[in-house]
């Protein structure tokens, strides 16, 4: 990958790629890549599927790291489709010990290339999704730079899962669903931490600990616990004083700050 993540004409590179695949996950792969098809391809239901994370970008571990998907569907997605996603989930995930759990987001291709989703879901899938099957939806969306619209509209929303994160910690009865929780939380909030100065910047990465590091240059007072964010995003902890201190202190504090220098995200229905 270029310079911070950047083609020669400044815009962001595509961060994944099937050759990237590591050789532990290619069955896992393949077999997803057959399970969809299997699923969803026999009907008029799929318009394309793609990985994100860490299998397409090359950097995955055996039996820590997970399976992220997303299916573009041509119509908006139904339970009997939610029904059968969670299927495919759950054989792939009792099938393959390198997995440590699958993701599959279900999306309309009219939503992904709305408008409204043009620097949130369009851009998700032409920079950070990686074509796994059907024709590419990135082919009728735009190239995108690291602006202050694009972080807007990718992360300006993070006071409006607050709630319902504070909602599931005080229902969290055991450390899985502790440590689950924090690993959303963490890596949602370095994600957050890093789109806050990345028109600063000038690039992109999905790196968490690159992500805090270049956070922690422009708010030093703030470094640590981002590391500790970034820590936790890869390492889950159940330890009750980490949630709260991401979620009662830093998240707060980087919603603000995040409206104060981009602004809220456009609204959704």
């Amino acid at each position: 990958m270029s310079e911070k993540g950047l083609d020669q004409d400044g815009t962001i590179k595509r961060e994944g790629a099937l050759d990237r695949v590591p050789e532990a996950f290619a069955p896992v792969v393949a077999a997803a890549r057959a399970r969809i098809t299997e699923t969803f391809g026999s009907t008029t239901r799929l318009h394309s599927a793609y990985l994100y994370g860490s299998i397409p970008r090359g950097t995955a571990t055996p039996g820590v790291s997970d399976l992220d998907l997303q299916l573009a569907l041509h119509n908006e997605p139904t339970d009997a489709d939610s029904t059968d996603a969670r299927a495919i989930a759950t054989t792939l995930d009792h099938t393959f010990p390198q997995i440590d759990g699958v993701g599959i987001l279900l999306t309309s291709t009219r939503t992904l290339l709305s408008d409204l989703e043009r620097h949130d879901g369009g851009f998700f899938i032409a920079c950070l999704c990686t074509p796994l099957l059907g024709n590419d939806l990135a082919e009728q969306l735009p190239r995108y730079r690291p602006t202050a619209l694009l972080a807007r509209e990718t992360n300006g929303d993070l006071a409006l899962v607050l709630p319902r994160w504070r909602t599931r910690a005080a229902e969290a009865a055991t450390d899985s669903e502790r440590k689950a929780l924090s690993r959303v939380v963490a890596r949602r909030i370095v994600r957050t931490g890093f789109t806050l100065i990345m028109p600063r910047w000038g690039g992109w990465t999905s790196d968490l600990n690159e992500s805090a590091a270049l956070f922690g240059h422009y708010y030093p007072e703030r470094a640590e616990q981002m590391r500790t964010a970034a820590a936790t995003g890869r390492a889950p902890s159940a330890d009750p004083a980490v949630l709260t201190l991401l979620m009662n202190d830093l998240a707060p504090w980087l919603a603000a700050e995040y409206t104060t220098v981009h602004g809220e995200k456009a609204p959704r229905p």
